[in-house]
């Protein structure tokens, strides 16, 4: 079979693969059979190598919806159906995700696979919790079944699991009514790190909340940023969101995420908002995906790409581990653009779902010399803080780190060995985590 050229969001690393693009449930078996080993990948939003593989199932092609129940808002579709797909067709009827991540373009197969979170953990938790069932394609070629009481086990190995327990065909969610695809949002401007953190208390009953964090400021500024709240609004229509507007046609000779760039498009953010508290009724795109306005941004790092870092750290070290990581990142000149802070509820009961209650911080860097080096340095200081990485961001974590803050591998590794999954479903990552 002729290769294809994959790569995750960040456009870091880069693989040659051999590429199959099943459109049905016998042909998604007829790939399996024909490898050894294999990933699955769905729109390739994960960002670093986590569905990589020298052998890849792409179920992009699997879209299609199967059911629905109009009074009960659940829906079964196919495990390649995005969550842009589901919005277009379902807000105009008034139903929502009840979890979404910061990008509506991610397949339903790869929204179970990484248990994705979104502004609303705190309140709703990841994705799986709106998961009634999925269709699981195993080693040996059998379609199960999964649910919280039909292979309970699997079902929670597979929600988080990478895609190393199997190939998902199916996924039955239940969707969320609304009023209206718009928000009522209240924005804080918040001049340093505890400033932000105490907004975060006194709004912790709001359902979404989000703030972008100027991770180059210092002194009396550090973390200084500008935090979002918001409820679903009552009225405004249910008009469905609009295609991306700004195109990135092609990668640029040399990165237009720089110290330059960063600094200023930092001061712009903090210093369009004139008032410290400011309220105002907004449509869903801009406020849960406001990068989704530009298709393909992730080019604008220029040819060598971007890492995504996205820590967790418990509640408890929150004010001081946060202050200690960003003063190492404001002091390596690194720093990000598209920096995040969220609030993180209780974890799930799925063994390698990323959340634990406190808080998550979210970077992107640029692919650069001495990256990888500091990023070894804020692992330390991450583990040191009982803290964590999220697997679908992570191109470059090593084994120990892994092993010693994900403390229930060895409970997802029991599971798949007993369903054969081991070294069968397989990616870079997998190995380099030292699962297969």
């Amino acid at each position: 079979m002729p290769t294809e050229a994959i790569q995750g969001w960040g456009r870091h690393p880069r693989i040659d693969a051999e590429v199959s693009h099943p459109t049905t449930s016998r042909s998604a078996r007829a790939a399996l059979a024909s490898k050894p080993s294999l990933i699955a990948r769905g729109l390739g939003r994960s960002y670093g190598d986590s569905s990589l593989a020298p052998q890849a199932v792409q179920t992009d092609r699997l879209n299609l919806f199967l059911d629905f129940d109009p009074d009960a808002g659940v829906l079964t579709a196919q495990a390649g159906v995005s969550l842009d797909e589901i919005l277009r067709v379902f807000v105009p009827r008034g139903w929502f995700l009840p979890v979404t991540p910061g990008t509506r373009f991610v397949t339903l197969g790869g929204a179970v696979a990484s248990d994705v979170h979104g502004k609303s953990h705190h309140s709703t938790g990841c994705f799986s919790e709106c998961v009634a069932s999925f269709v699981l394609l195993l080693a040996d070629g059998q379609a199960w079944t999964c649910s919280r009481d039909e292979n309970p086990e699997l079902f929670r190995a597979t929600c988080g699991g990478m895609g190393l327990t199997g190939v998902i065909l199916a996924v039955t969610l239940r969707l969320k009514p609304i009023q209206s695809a718009y928000f009522d949002q209240v924005t804080y401007k918040c001049p340093s790190l505890e400033a932000v953190l105490e907004r975060f208390d006194e709004t912790a009953k709001s359902s979404y909340s989000v703030a972008w964090i100027d991770c180059l400021s210092t002194g009396k500024s550090l973390g200084r940023s500008v935090l979002n709240v918001g409820e679903h609004a009552a009225e405004g229509g249910l008009a469905p969101h609009r295609a991306p507007m700004i195109p990135v046609p092609f990668v640029p000779p040399f990165p237009l995420v720089n110290p330059f760039t960063i600094k200023a498009f930092n001061a712009l953010v903090y210093g369009k908002e004139l008032q410290a508290v400011k309220r105002d009724r907004v449509h869903y795109t801009p406020f849960l995906y406001p990068l989704d306005v530009a298709s393909d941004w992730n080019r604008l790092y220029g040819r060598d790409g971007f890492t995504q870092y996205q820590l967790a750290i418990p509640t408890a070290a929150g004010p001081k581990g946060l202050r200690l990581l960003l003063e190492r990142i404001a002091a390596s000149g690194m720093g990000s653009s598209l920096a995040v802070l969220k609030v993180f509820g209780p974890a799930n009961a799925n063994p390698l779902s990323f959340p634990i209650a406190g808080y998550t911080l979210a970077l992107d860097f640029k692919v650069q010399p001495g990256l990888f080096e500091m990023l070894d340095e804020l692992d330390a200081m991450v583990l040191d803080l009982g803290g964590r990485l999220y697997l679908t961001k992570d191109a470059r974590m090593g084994e120990s780190m892994f092993k010693r803050s994900y403390p229930r591998w060895t409970e997802f590794q029991g599971v798949r060995e007993k369903v054969g999954a081991i070294g069968r479903f397989a990616s870079l990552q997998s190995k380099r985590l030292g699962l297969d």
